[in-house]
């Protein structure tokens, strides 16, 4: 059933409009969509953004209207594809198709269909995917499910399937702050030894030292985009000498083993293994930890997140850190990370929070039952 929705569901949604396109939304999702489409043979016919400063240029080849103009134009013409989604967004996906609607636009749909029905170069991109693998890893699904601690959990774990699975926006819940540190779940103490994997700009250590109050043991931040990690450099040299000198800060990836990757910087907080032409060191956190006993350990490094938790395998098992694990990067993560973690130490009580709309920076955090179960069982 998931395979014939995947090849049937744009078709029916476009109806006879179906064989020309407009992409709303010209950044990076849009660029990647009509490379995409082009592999295919499918040529857009425009592309339609907000941003005025597009309107009438091209990207990538492709005329920018505005989306008046674009609805105008194509507004009974085209079916008209939203190709808008990323993180901290201004609006929802309702309204971005409601804008479209309210100018005319006959058939307005978000990118999902699309991509199902032409995924070669497109996906998987992030969490968004193919709706059969879910199928297809349904056993995992179901163990990962009986996992979570609190209704809460099992209900955004069901809203993420349901939007991996039919694309449904609307379900998933609001944004809960601070992400990493919600005050329900995490209890910081004086003797945190806090290891941020994926430190950026030093973001999470300055949402760290306020919600410790300047109060810890150590830190240990790593950041492998040469251009971040001067920033965060920036951060931390900015800091009092007492509290600078307890924390320690290295331009490395965090994975399974030592070695060296590749690695695509220049992309901010998107930077990621695997690709590109940089070559960045890479270091396990049992290696590089040593003898030293991480208390909380947080988990944001664009997919690479598995590979990591692997190489602190030691120290999960030995010593039951706090984990706040980002499981947004692809779609299997949901419930890959939980039953990765489950399997290195079964002694945690697992929570699923959003802290971001439309999927985005949605963490795990693995709990250790010992520590006073800090949120309440069921």
């Amino acid at each position: 059933m998931a395979l014939e929705r995947e090849r049937r569901t744009f078709a029916d949604w476009a109806g006879p409009l179906g064989d020309s396109l407009l992409l709303f939304g010209a950044g990076g999702l849009g660029r990647r969509c009509l490379a995409g489409l082009r592999r295919q043979g499918i040529e857009p016919v425009a592309f339609a953004d907000s941003n005025q400063s597009l309107w009438n240029s091209t990207v990538d080849g492709l005329r920018v209207l505005s989306p008046g103009e674009a609805a105008e134009r194509f507004g009974r013409a085209a079916v008209f594809v939203v190709t808008i989604w990323g993180a901290r967004p201004p609006d929802r996906m309702a309204d971005r198709i409601s804008q479209l609607q309210s100018l005319g636009c006959e058939k307005v749909i978000p990118f999902g269909p699309l991509f199902w029905k032409y995924p070669e170069g497109v996906l998987p991109h992030y969490a968004a995917d193919l709706p059969h693998k879910v199928i297809t890893a349904s056993r995992e699904v179901l163990e990962a499910f009986d996992l979570w601690a609190d209704a809460e959990s099992r209900q955004e774990f069901l809203a993420q399937l349901r939007w991996r699975l039919f694309f449904d926006f609307d379900d998933l819940s609001p944004p809960q702050h601070p992400i990493y540190f919600p005050p329900d779940l995490v209890r910081l103490h004086a003797n945190e030894v806090f290891v941020d994997c994926g430190a950026f700009d030093g973001d999470t250590l300055s949402q760290f030292l306020t919600a410790s109050g300047g109060s810890f043991q150590q830190v240990v931040a790593f950041e492998p985009d040469p251009a971040n990690f001067a920033r965060l450099n920036g951060s931390v040299a900015a800091l009092p000498g007492p509290m600078r000198g307890r924390i320690d800060i290295k331009c490395a990836a965090v994975g399974a083993a030592d070695g060296n990757c590749r690695f695509a910087d220049r992309e901010g907080p998107s930077s990621h293994l695997g690709e590109g032409d940089l070559i960045v060191e890479v270091v396990a956190l049992d290696r590089y930890l040593g003898a030293t006993r991480p208390t909380f350990i947080k988990m944001d490094i664009e997919g690479g997140e598995p590979d990591a938790l692997a190489g602190a395998r030691d120290h999960i098992q030995n010593d039951a850190p706090t984990l706040a694990i980002s499981c947004y990067h692809r779609q299997d993560h949901l419930w890959a990370i939980p039953l990765l973690i489950h399997s290195i130490n079964p002694n945690y009580a697992f929570y699923l929070r959003p802290h971001d709309v439309e999927v985005w920076d949605l963490v795990c955090y693995a709990i250790p039952r010992s520590a006073g179960e800090t949120a309440s069982l069921p």
